[in-house]
C-alpha cells in the first residue's frame, strides 16, 4: 500500500508539484552510496557541462554516467571521473564520429530513450537537450539539472538557422521540420522529472516560458581552490569561451579593433576560430586552448574579462570573479546573476550593458576604465563565494533528498 501510495503521489508530482511543496531535507540525510544513473547529454570535451557532471559523481561513489558520445581524453578521466563507469550510446562507436556528432540531433532523443536506467535506486539527468527524456519508472526519484532548454530548438533556433546560411531551400525546410520535431519531444518529455533545478534565474524564466514549469536555482559548481585571487592586474583584458556564434565573441573583436590601443586576449577554439581570426586587428592575440594552470593565470592577471555573448550561466565569468577580476558582460543571462553591478551595488564586481552593439560595448569598456578604482579584486573574489562547490553540493543533495522523500524512500 505504501508502494502503491508512493507512486500515485510521484506521477502527481512530475505534473503539478508546486516547488515549494517538495519535503524539506538536509544533505546529510541523503543516501549517497545508492545505485545512481547519471544520464547527461554527452561529452565531447571537459566544459562547463562536464565540471557539473564531474561534481555530482564526486557526490555520489557509486554513479554510472550515461552519455550519448564520450570523446574525453584519458587524463580527464583519471583525474575527474577516476572509477566511474560510463555507458555510450551504440553511434559512439562510429568511425571519425567526433567530427560530425552534433549533426545527429535529430537521432538524439531515440538514442538517449535507448538507454535502460530502469533498475537504478535514482535517476539524475544532466541536460542542455536530450538526457531529460531518459525513460524511467513512474515511481523511480527523477531530478534534473538545466543547463539550458534546447536552444538551436527554441528561441535561438532563427539564429543559429542565420548562421548556417540555412533558408527555405530544401535543405533548410529539412532542418526546420528536424527542429519542430525536436520541439514536440522536447515538449513532451517535460514533464518526466519529479524537480528541475536551474543554473540560473535565466534559465528558470526559459523553463517557465517553454515548459510551464518552475525549477529551483542552483548555481554550477566553481573550484575555488585553483582561482587564486590576483590583485596585481596587467594591462590587457580576456574574453575566454568555447568559439561559437551565440557567443558574440565577433563583437568583442569589432569593439577592439576600434580600440587599437587595448589590448585582448581570446582564450579558446571553436567552429568560428578561422573566421574570428581573420577579423582581428593587430592589437587582439588568440592563445586557443590553454592548459588548466595557464588558462587561470591569464583570467587572474587580466585587467577585467570581456563577454558579449548571451549565456545561460557562464562558469567562466564567475571563475574570473573567483580570480579577483572584473567582468564587462552582456546583462541578459547568466552575467546578471553572477555580476554585483557598478552604480547599483555598494561593492560592485563589473559592469553590464544593455545592447549587442559595438557602442554599448565600447561605452561599457571606457566606464570601466573611468571607474575601475571601484571595483576591487577582493570584491570580486568574495562575490564568488557564492557559487562555490560547497554551496552547489549542499543544494544539490537537498534536492535529492526531497525528490526521494517524494517516492517515500528517505
Amino acid at each position: 500500500m505504501l508502494h502503491e501510495r508512493s507512486s500515485d503521489l510521484a506521477i502527481a508530482a512530475k505534473v503539478e508539484m508546486p516547488i515549494e511543496e517538495f519535503p524539506a531535507t538536509s544533505a546529510g540525510a541523503v543516501d549517497r552510496y545508492g545505485r545512481i544513473a547519471v544520464v547527461h547529454d554527452w561529452c565531447p570535451n571537459f566544459r562547463g557541462g562536464e565540471r557539473v557532471l564531474a561534481q555530482i559523481c564526486k557526490q555520489f561513489p557509486n554513479a554510472e554516467v550515461f552519455t550519448l558520445f564520450d570523446f574525453l581524453p584519458a587524463e580527464v578521466k583519471e583525474q575527474y571521473f577516476r572509477d566511474v563507469e560510463f555507458h555510450t550510446s551504440a553511434v559512439n562507436r562510429i568511425p571519425m564520429i567526433e567530427k560530425f556528432y552534433r549533426s545527429l540531433f535529430f537521432l538524439c532523443p531515440f538514442l538517449i530513450e535507448q538507454f535502460d536506467v530502469t533498475g537504478y535506486d535514482t535517476v539524475i539527468s544532466s541536460s542542455a537537450a536530450f538526457s531529460r527524456g531518459v525513460i524511467t519508472r513512474p515511481d523511480q526519484p527523477h531530478l534534473c539539472y538545466v543547463h539550458s532548454p534546447v536552444r538551436y530548438a527554441w528561441d535561438e533556433q532563427f539564429s543559429y538557422l542565420q548562421q548556417g546560411k540555412l533558408g527555405f531551400g530544401p535543405k533548410g525546410m529539412l532542418y526546420r521540420y528536424m527542429l519542430h520535431r525536436l520541439r514536440t519531444w522536447d515538449t513532451r518529455t517535460a514533464h518526466g522529472p519529479d524537480l528541475m533545478l536551474a543554473n540560473s534565474n535565466y534559465v528558470r524564466s526559459r523553463i517557465q516560458h517553454i515548459y510551464g514549469r518552475d525549477a529551483r536555482v542552483v548555481f554550477p559548481p566553481v573550484c575555488l581552490k585553483e582561482l587564486p585571487c590576483v590583485e596585481d592586474k596587467d594591462d590587457y583584458y580576456v574574453s575566454a569561451s568555447f568559439l561559437a556564434p551565440y557567443k558574440r565573441t565577433d563583437l568583442v573583436i569589432r569593439a577592439f579593433n576600434e580600440m587599437p590601443s587595448r589590448r585582448l586576449i581570446i582564450v579558446g577554439e571553436g567552429q568560428q576560430s578561422a573566421t574570428l581570426r581573420s577579423l582581428a586587428g593587430p592589437n587582439i592575440t588568440f592563445s586557443g586552448f590553454l592548459p588548466r594552470k595557464e588558462y587561470v593565470d591569464t583570467l587572474a592577471r587580466a585587467k577585467a574579462m570581456v563577454f558579449a555573448g548571451c549565456e545561460d550561466f557562464g562558469i567562466a565569468l564567475a571563475e574570473a570573479q573567483a580570480c579577483g577580476t572584473p567582468l564587462i558582460a552582456f546583462g541578459r543571462g547568466g552575467a546578471a546573476d553572477i555580476v554585483r553591478r557598478l552604480g547599483t551595488d555598494p561593492d560592485p564586481t563589473g559592469i553590464l550593458f544593455k545592447t549587442q552593439t559595438i557602442e554599448d560595448l565600447k561605452e561599457a569598456i571606457e566606464r570601466f576604465e573611468g571607474n575601475s578604482h571601484l571595483i576591487t579584486a577582493q570584491a570580486c573574489t568574495r562575490n564568488a563565494q557564492r557559487f562555490s562547490e560547497e554551496n552547489f553540493d549542499r543544494a544539490f543533495l537537498e534536492s535529492i533528498g526531497a525528490v526521494q522523500a517524494l517516492h517515500g524512500i528517505m
